[in-house]
């Protein structure tokens, strides 16, 4: 597989990448139209902040699995569009956590005691000693905005020096803030007001840019702020002026809305404001940790597994996915057989956990159950955008859990609905590990799911079965198993047949002629198309 760096990462990743046998290629000038080229026949691209990675992108890279982030911040990726054409969006969280919450207490520090002020007087031979009072961080508030990775490290930091925190982000619970020792705030105004330093640690979002302005700032009044998250997130023209004015102490800044930050730019003439150029992730330990595990995903992409830093697709908890790996091909195997049984168009998908695989999270196997079903419709389809194909074309996804079950440890049922009628196929596991569909419609089958197999509904009458053989034997169609089920004795039956090869057209029409067959559905588990007739 072919692997396309376009900013420069550590050489432990792209050896990672190597080792593993993959074809990688760097080329860290490449933008516009020769980026388009480039990427055309990429199997991953794995970037940092320089690379824009546009819907363009995208549509010119059709043999893209997965794009991979060096980093934490995906602004420059288009996530939506990914999940368009099915590409997995991956960062790498926690190869630069410590690098960055380390840089944020420094900053903080920094800022406080105005060290990077008085080391220039230094420099330029002035002993400043009187002139800067600085300001203890003992006893005083620390006002977190956003408890994720990095905030939930700098918390623990600051904390240990005998610092209040109160915490502001509306995706977390009392409980979870009060983990860290810390007051969650359900106002910002709040947050800054309380706050002898505010520090800031959310992405950029739509609804996080700008979002500390003027009227917040005001309420941080004498206080510090640091940014050490992305640029964007505070206006910088407003701190400049309330850092200047006397509003707000100081303010320490790590990234910033135009990067490289522009000479012109009003924090560069403010004495109180220190900057330094995108600083948090440059340790040694933290581009070799982003790099490894940036590489470490597309490998898992590229092996079919789930990529656990996923962003647009789902995923599982690493210690969980042993449990429910034997599961995710039960799934689609279920979905594909079910859609196979279907006729007319598909409106709604149920998948049903019964049993052990209950207790788990399963939201991967879901996707894998609609990535079953959407594959003979002959759509694009992975479990990244299965989920989205659903919505896009208005069919109804429900997931519903039982911890009971009757016959086996585990079930996942996958049932089509397309308005009228619905086809219910029932997946386990033999063993351990041998998968098995044991219901098809409610008829207990056990039947083994692979390459070519036949279903047949008939009536439960004598010689059925050996019409069958027969005709599929005229026509050298071997028949490796056989698996039969029955409503009640003179009722309809059902039975799977695994076969060697396809059926011919007229094995087919021979089997039809028979008043006593009702159905025969060819199902193939290999990617080719399905015949049915009644």
């Amino acid at each position: 597989m072919k692997v396309l760096v376009t900013d420069p990462i550590a050489d432990p990743g792209l050896e990672r990448l190597r080792e593993a046998g993959h074809e990688v290629e760097t080329d860290y000038d490449v933008e516009g139209e020769a980026l388009l080229d480039a990427v055309s026949d990429a199997n991953a691209l794995i970037v940092r902040s320089g690379t824009d990675v546009s819907r363009e992108v995208f549509e010119a890279a059709s043999e893209l699995v997965i794009v991979g982030r060096a980093g934490i911040g995906v602004d420059n990726i288009d996530i939506d569009a990914a999940t368009d054409h099915g590409v997995v969006v991956a960062n790498a969280p926690e190869g630069n956590v410590r690098a960055a919450a380390e840089h944020t207490v420094a900053m903080t520090f920094a800022v406080a005691r105005s060290i990077p002020q008085a080391h220039g007087r230094l420099k330029d031979g002035e002993w400043a000693k009187g002139e800067f009072l600085g300001t203890e961080l003992n006893n005083k508030t620390l006002g977190i905005v956003g408890l994720g990775r990095v905030g939930q490290e700098v918390a623990k930091r600051l904390d240990s020096l005998g610092m209040e925190l109160v915490v502001y982000d509306p995706y977390i619970s009392e409980e979870r803030a009060a983990q860290f020792g810390a007051d969650l705030v359900d106002d910002l105004h709040e947050t800054l007001a309380r706050a002898d330093v505010a520090t800031v640690h959310t992405p950029l979002l739509p609804e996080t840019e700008g979002m500390i302005g003027e009227d917040e700032l005001a309420q941080l009044e004498g206080g510090y702020l640091i940014n050490c998250a992305r640029g964007g997130i505070v206006d910088e023209d407003a701190l400049a002026e309330a850092v200047d004015d006397g509003v707000v102490a100081g303010a320490a800044l790590d990234s910033f809305a135009e990067e490289p930050l522009p000479d012109d730019s009003p924090l560069l003439d403010v004495e109180d404001v220190v900057v330094t150029p995108h600083l948090g992730a440059s340790t040694e330990a933290a581009q070799e940790n982003v790099a490894v595990d940036t590489a470490e995903a597309v490998i898992a992409a590229f092996n079919g597994e789930p990529v656990l830093t996923a962003l647009n697709a789902p995923s599982v908890d690493e210690t969980a996915f042993p449990r429910i790996e034997p599961y995710i091909a039960v799934a689609e195997t279920a979905g594909k057989v079910a859609a196979q049984l279907l006729d007319g168009r598909i409106t709604g998908v149920e998948v049903t956990y019964e049993g052990d695989i209950a207790a788990e999270d399963v939201e991967l196997v879901t996707a894998s159950a609609l990535k079953g079903v959407f594959e003979p419709l002959e759509w694009q389809v992975n479990a990244v955008n299965a989920p989205r194909l659903a919505e896009e074309r208005g069919i109804e996804v429900t997931e519903s859990k039982t911890r009971q079950t009757e016959d086996f440890q585990s079930i996942v049922r996958v049932s089509v609905h397309n308005g009228d009628d619905s086809i219910a196929v029932e997946g386990t596991l033999f063993a351990g590990e041998d998968p098995r569909i044991v219901r098809i419609d409610g008829f207990r089958v056990d039947a083994v799911p692979y390459g070519h197999m036949l279903v047949a509904r008939n009536t439960d009458e004598p010689g059925v079965i050996g019409l069958i053989g027969t005709v599929l034997g005229d026509h050298e169609v071997n028949i490796a198993g056989m698996f039969n089920g029955r409503e009640t004795q003179g009722g309809q039956a059902l039975t799977v047949y695994n076969l060697d090869h396809p059926i011919p057209e007229e094995a087919r029409e021979t089997l039809l002629a028979d008043d006593r067959i009702v159905e025969v559905t060819e199902i193939t588990l290999d990617g080719s198309e399905e015949r049915k007739a009644e």
